[in-house]
């Protein structure tokens, strides 16, 4: 098989092994980045939340791994910023686990929810506090993330920043009062 991913009208005469690897091929796409060949594949009628084996979307791809121009693509053509993965992990998070604010941003434009938790109820902001991630944090906050949050054992992002020895953050969630 080619470099190039299949367009989805001939994925519709592929053998099973072949609509495998062609959809392997979408997947590396989104972590690489190819916003143009995500763009091209979604006009022909990629579906926009194909996920794969561990359930992890296009877009939660393209988000953990820092690709801006990727995520704008897929957002415009209707991906779900809401769908989590088999982990129960969001884009959202991912990015501010991955400290990427203008992924955060753009995922915000699109309808992310900034107080969107996972199963264990942890925020994109628990995990911006737990990583150290201070411009991502203000960032949240002023669209509205509640700092007092707590997740399923309690924990709020300035005791998991604590926990974590993420210093900056604990000082910055310090100065906010919370």
């Amino acid at each position: 098989m080619s470099d190039t991913p299949k367009t989805p009208d001939t994925a519709t005469r592929m053998s099973d092994d072949e609509a495998l690897e062609f959809a392997e091929q979408v997947f590396d796409r989104a972590r690489a980045g190819d916003a143009t060949m995500l763009g091209r594949l979604l006009e022909n009628g990629l579906t926009p939340n194909l996920r794969n084996h561990k359930g992890d979307t296009l877009l939660m791809l393209a988000s953990y791994h820092g690709h801006a121009e990727a995520v704008k693509v897929l957002l415009k053509y209707k991906a779900d910023p809401e769908i989590r993965n088999d982990n129960g992990q969001s884009p959202i998070a991912g990015a501010a686990f991955k400290g990427d604010l203008e992924v955060v941003r753009i995922l915000v434009e699109g309808g992310a929810q900034v107080e969107g938790a996972s199963a264990d109820g942890r925020t994109a902001l628990m995990m911006a506090a737990m990583f150290n991630r201070t411009a991502i944090i203000d960032y949240l906050i002023s669209k509205g993330a509640n700092p007092r949050v707590q997740d399923a054992k309690g924990v709020t992002p300035l005791m998991a920043a604590q926990t974590m020895g993420a210093t900056d953050a604990a000082e910055q969630l310090t100065r906010l009062g919370v």
